[in-house]
């Protein structure tokens, strides 16, 4: 077995790093937070992040990244927004194949992540993990599947390799945009779809938001030259159908707040990180840059940023010319 090391204690990096040592990996977990690390060392669980999954002894936690050097594989399980700063601590250090599993984009750079990890460790062909794996049950141990994508198609294999299990089925890939590009906006039709449940819409409609919204993920990621057929995998319609339906879905969460007519600072207080709200503006960003229709994502922009009423916005989308659905896939 390997030396795994997990950057960031949240509940992903929990989930992972638990799922590792149940392989039989040695497991190290970091965080630059000492409170942080105190708690869990001392309860050996996150209460607020995911009750009564326990962390074994065995699982070093510290604040020292001296501690977690020399591992086989270092996994960058921190919010989107701390992963330039989290890739550079590991500059001129023996981390092994590195793995991101956060799904967004650099806020200031509108960069992908394994951009960005590139950027600070060009030695580096980063694996990005993704698929429909909320962090609650991938922790209990209830069969998931992901993918992994990477330059390398050696490193994406080792990874592989090394983080399947009975109840973690991993596939590889070699199209890193599509699957991050499918990571990164089906958050923003997670907060899409969780405004409609706000609204308390109905089946019908949040049916309707997953297919087209799907479709508008397709639509940017094969301009910017991604494979259309990733769009309809784990990254794609598997992570949005999970995201748009579940309850542990923060993006979700969110727009029902929204939808139910919460302010949307007030929402974003309530529930804290929400990468959907902030990769909606890149969206609506890269969809002007690249002249492609939009139409869901537009519409959930101008409720977070424009302050559009989400029942207006609703009203925007289904009062559209009419067209043929070949025409709405291109």
């Amino acid at each position: 077995m390997g030396k795994i090391t997990v950057l960031g204690t949240g509940g992903w990096g929990i989930a992972l790093a638990v799922h590792a040592y149940s392989l039989g990996h040695k497991v190290s977990m970091w965080s630059p937070f000492k409170a942080e690390v105190d708690s869990l060392n001392q309860e050996r669980e996150s209460k607020k992040l995911l009750p009564n999954i326990k962390i074994a002894e065995d699982i070093l936690i510290t604040d020292d990244l001296e501690a977690v050097l020399g591992a086989d594989i270092t996994i960058i399980a921190t919010p989107s927004f701390a992963v330039r700063e989290t890739a550079a601590r590991l500059k001129g250090k023996e981390v092994g194949i590195v793995v991101n599993v956060a799904k967004g984009f650099e806020r200031e750079t509108m960069l992908r992540l394994s951009q960005v990890i590139k950027e600070e460790l060009p030695d580096k062909k980063p694996v990005v993990l993704s698929g429909p794996s909320h962090a609650e049950e991938v922790a209990k141990n209830i069969p998931t599947t992901v993918v992994v994508a990477s330059e390398n198609a050696d490193a994406a294999k080792n990874v592989q390799n090394a983080l399947i299990g009975k109840n973690f089925r991993i596939y590889t890939n070699s199209d890193v945009l599509g699957v991050e590009i499918g990571g990164a906006l089906k958050n923003v039709i997670a907060v899409a779809a969780g405004i409609e449940n706000g609204l308390k819409s109905g089946d019908n409609t949040r049916a309707a938001l997953i297919t087209r919204g799907l479709a508008e993920l397709a639509r940017l990621g094969t301009a910017m030259g991604a494979d259309r057929k990733t769009f309809m995998g784990l990254s794609g319609l598997g992570d949005l159908i999970v995201t748009c339906i579940s309850e542990h879905s923060r993006n979700n969460r969110f727009g029902n707040l929204v939808g139910s007519g919460v302010p949307v600072k007030e929402a974003l207080e309530r529930v804290g990180t929400v990468e959907g709200y902030y990769a909606a503006a890149i969206a609506k960003q890269l969809a002007d840059k690249y002249e492609i229709s939009m139409p869901i994502i537009e519409q959930c922009y101008n409720i977070l940023y424009n302050g559009t009423t989400p029942k207006n916005a609703l009203t925007s989308l289904m009062t559209r010319p009419g067209k043929t659905e070949e025409e709405a896939w291109d």
